[in-house]
């Protein structure tokens, strides 16, 4: 694999982030407001304490991922 071609690819999967967030706004929505009551205070985030609103958004992503890539 050339270094050129592991540029271009990276790049290309940034430039489609803001249409594949705009699509999971939602979702990211959710896990921003569990990290962020998580975190308030001087509670630390701890692994694993917002999984599920991280896996919707994930899950959400790939999906979003997969129709644009059709």
């Amino acid at each position: 694999m050339s270094v050129s071609n592991a540029w271009s690819r990276s790049r290309e999967k940034l430039r489609l982030f803001p249409e594949l967030f705009a699509q999971c706004s939602p979702e990211a929505a959710t896990y921003g407001k569990c990290v962020s009551a998580s975190t308030t205070g001087r509670q630390e985030l701890k692994k694993d304490m917002c999984a599920k609103e991280f896996q919707a958004l994930k899950t959400c992503f790939t999906n979003a991922a997969k129709r644009k890539a059709k």
